[in-house]
């Protein structure tokens, strides 16, 4: 696809962000069609130099978009950044609150001078008592009882990625998309929005809140939880490998227990519904787990397919290079990294009108698109208050 194809062409974004959150709502809107421009200090954004799991933070969420170097410190600089943000429709920022008021660039002082800029803060907390509080994913995990319900109260295990920080960005963005249609349904005005790390790991945990708060029951972490179906649990295979495999029907259930010759459970009369299965769990499961073990994985997938029933194999996340689903057409697309080195990721987890989005997005040098976008607003030879914004 062209970029003239895509939703959001037109669209000018302005970014300072760092991190994942933030970054993640810039990646997105880029893919969707927007010009995003990322405002970066002197030395660059403190994630284009992580190592070990933070390699990946700046080339996958920083894809697809322009890096503009400014130094605050010079009022060049400082006059180019409000000539950005009169030429933009949105503002993305993840600092903590106050600090960019320092800069003359808080959302009220923006808002006083650029009334129809959408301005949207991603922040550790929505407005309360720990807005003032920096977060982390992790931070976020462990306060809303994710890790607790992940691993146990005893043992609480964070989400193996940056679950939060990603959604956190896709609320970003969908709250910005919300406020495009705003406007251009003729509302005028800008909008002023707060994602919060926190509130978002707390959506992903009101469904436990909400049970407790329905029964007055303690919601059991995922080790330790109550199992809705009567097979629906890992087994090892044949050649060691290991497998899930969940029964969720009462046809998954006939149809399995005849495929696996398991005719003592589908025709007991004391196994007639899904609730008898559960409490028979006990002596269910090691007779599933011994016919299970018979079969080499590969086999065992086949046959489940066929059945229609739920499975997967216990993947890493460097085994989905080597999945077939992953590496059909447009599932991985290929994207350019600073250094000039093409490297694979999973494209946006869309099709738009049948295409896959993402295909061919670069990780900007450092300050690669300073003096072209300099240049461009020069040429615009206006004062700050008179230069023109697109409509959004």
């Amino acid at each position: 696809m062209t970029g003239t194809e895509l939703p959001l062409a037109g669209v000018r974004v302005i970014e300072m962000t760092h991190m994942v959150m933030g970054p993640t709502c810039g990646m997105i809107l880029a893919q969707l069609g927007a010009e995003i421009i990322k405002v970066e200090p002197p030395v660059g954004d403190k994630t284009r130099s992580l190592g070990g799991m933070g390699t990946s933070f700046f080339p996958l969420f920083n894809r697809g978009k322009k890096s503009v170097v400014l130094d605050f410190e010079k009022a060049e600089d400082r006059d180019m950044m409000h000539r950005l943000l009169a030429s933009a429709d949105v503002f993305l920022e993840n600092f903590r609150d106050g600090q960019l008021e320092k800069q003359g660039l808080g959302t009220e002082q923006l808002r006083r001078k650029y009334p129809d800029l959408i301005v949207a803060g991603h922040k550790g907390f929505l407005s309360g008592p720990y807005e003032h509080r920096p977060a982390l994913d992790e931070v976020v995990q462990m306060m809303s009882g994710l890790a607790a319900m992940t691993g146990t109260r005893d043992k609480p295990q964070r989400v193996g990625s940056s679950a939060n920080d990603i959604m956190g960005g896709m609320f970003g963005v969908i709250s910005i998309l919300a406020a495009l249609y705003q406007k251009r349904g003729g509302v005028t005005g800008g909008a002023d929005i707060r994602i919060g790390l926190f509130e978002n790991c707390l959506f992903l945990v009101a469904q436990h809140m909400v049970e407790y708060e329905m029964t007055g029951n303690k919601p059991r972490s995922m080790p330790e939880r109550e199992h809705a179906w009567p097979i629906y649990d890992i087994f090892d295979t044949a050649g060691g490998e290991r497998i899930f495999i969940g029964v969720v029907t009462e046809g998954h259930w006939q149809s399995f227990c005849r495929e696996f010759g398991l005719k003592e459970f589908s025709e007991d009369p004391t196994l007639s519904n899904t609730t008898e299965r559960i409490m028979a769990r006990g002596r269910i499961l090691p007779r599933v787990a011994e016919e299970i073990k018979r079969w080499d994985v590969t086999e065992l997938s086949a046959k489940l397919d066929r059945l229609n029933i739920c499975f997967s194999p216990i993947n890493r996340p460097e085994d989905l290079l080597s999945d077939p689903h992953v590496l059909r057409p447009g599932g991985l697309v290929n994207n350019i990294n600073a250094d000039g080195k093409p490297f694979r990721v999973p494209a946006l987890p869309v099709q738009w009108n049948g295409s896959n989005l993402g295909e061919g997005l670069t990780v900007p040098v450092l300050g690669a698109d300073t003096a072209a976008v300099r240049a461009e607003l020069e040429n615009q030879n206006s004062p700050i208050s008179k230069v023109v914004r697109r409509p959004a």
